[in-house]
């Protein structure tokens, strides 16, 4: 469904951005369509155009006897996180050339080729070797990392977590700089500027118009420069409970305002929450508040990173949410069940219909598929993300049945209706 990518700058004096991803069905105006004020650029992007989207027992919310009035395939997949024993290896495989990711993420290219909309969650910042590479437990990442996602066709990107601040300032800086230059990917969380942070974005794909928010609970302990609150989304947890976090409920106005914004300018939204407690299999009554509040303010998709582990995922109303995707890619140790090496990663079609006179987003084909971050144990070297359907996951997790059932089980906690790719046989 993919075409070459568009995009469409409309710089209109109500102060928002239409992009539009050219993901199938896209038109770009003629200068005679233009609204005063308003300018067209067209940006090419690599062509994965495929039709391939296998057939699944995937779940759906739509109503068969609705009318489609557009739609995409959608893919989301959890933590990006970058050690420095990753990105040594990085630069072992590009041989003093830099830093060569590309390899570690290679068996993800079925996936990204087949769907439209692609999303991960950077959690440590690419701020580069301008900033000054570093680890755990302040990151500072290689941007060829970010390069390697790019190529593999991750169109959608969150950048506020617990790590943004690592690098300070400039940190967030170059890692805003990087990812304006990406053409066709959109990355929210975190900003150069109050103007670039209130800036609406209005995207379309195959005729349906969507947005991302984007938000962290918090920065580890650092504090943002006095009015420079701009620089992460915040939304401040102090672990106690909900009702009684004074500073968490008074955000909600923030996010309010965020979503009502743009809730009446596109067809399907997209709040990522970064939140929870790490490694922990069940989500935290903030996660469950946020989810709740961002469902009665009318998200679609909630998708949920952080903990570093799968977490259960389940509907509220019509508002799809993953509480948890887990770790896609790290060089975190090890336990007797992978729970920092697993992730779930999932695919769905999203449709605009119309049902009685009115326009709704339903999700038809949902699969969520578990996948492994394999790395040699000894040696720190040989990162390589393996879904647990592939053949492949035989080879690099000998007790990768057991290891499915498990993550199957603690995903499917809260919606045992939700479909979870078989594993290989």
């Amino acid at each position: 469904m993919k075409n070459k990518l568009k995009k469409s700058f409309s710089l209109l004096l109500a102060g928002f951005l239409i992009l539009s991803s050219g993901c199938g069905n896209n038109t770009v105006p003629t200068e005679a369509d233009l609204e005063p004020g308003e300018i067209t650029f067209d940006l090419d992007n690599v062509d994965n155009s495929t039709n391939d989207t296998p057939t699944s027992n995937g779940t759906s919310n739509e109503n068969k006897n609705s009318s489609s009035d557009g739609e995409f395939n959608m893919l989301f997949a959890g933590d990006y996180i970058i050690y420095d024993s990753t990105y040594n290896y990085a630069a072992t495989l590009a041989n003093g050339n830099g830093y060569d990711f590309k390899p570690m993420v290679r068996l993800l290219r079925p996936f990204t080729k087949r769907n439209d909309l692609c999303y991960y969650n950077q959690e440590t910042i690419l701020g580069g070797e301008k900033v000054g590479l570093s680890s755990y437990p302040c990151f500072c990442s290689p941007q060829e990392a970010g390069d390697a996602m790019v190529d593999l066709g991750f169109n959608l990107v969150s950048t506020a977590t617990n790590h943004t601040f690592d690098a300070g300032e400039e940190g967030i800086l170059e890692s805003y700089k990087y990812w304006q230059k990406q053409d066709g990917v959109f990355m929210t969380g975190s900003f150069d500027s109050q103007a670039a942070r209130d800036e609406i974005h209005i995207l379309e794909c195959n005729g349906i118009t969507y947005t991302m928010l984007d938000y962290t609970y918090g920065l580890n302990g650092f504090i943002l420069p006095e009015g420079k609150d701009y620089l992460v989304n915040v939304w401040p947890c102090d672990f106690t409970s909900p009702e009684e976090d004074t500073e968490y409920q008074a955000y909600k106005r923030q996010v309010k305002k965020d979503i009502d914004a743009v809730r009446d300018k596109v067809d399907f939204l997209i709040v990522c929450m970064h939140a929870g407690v790490e490694y922990s299999p069940t989500e935290t009554d903030y996660q469950r508040d946020m989810a709740k509040y961002l469902a009665e303010c009318g998200t679609n998709l909630v998708i949920g990173t952080h903990p570093h582990a799968i977490e259960p995922a389940e509907y509220i109303g019509d508002t799809l949410v993953y509480y948890s995707l887990g770790n896609l890619f790290c060089a975190q140790m090890q336990d007797d069940y992978y729970n920092k090496v697993t992730s779930v990663m999932a695919e769905m079609t999203v449709k605009k219909v119309n049902e009685n006179g009115k326009t709704k987003i339903v999700f038809d084909n949902l699969k969520n598929e578990l996948m492994y971050c394999y790395y040699n144990q000894a040696t720190w070297t040989d990162y390589m993300i393996v879904p647990f359907s592939s053949e492949e996951i035989k080879t690099f997790l000998p007790d990768y049945k057991d290891v499915y059932e498990h993550y199957k089980e603690i995903f499917l906690n809260d919606d045992k209706s939700l479909y979870v790719v078989p594993c290989a046989q």
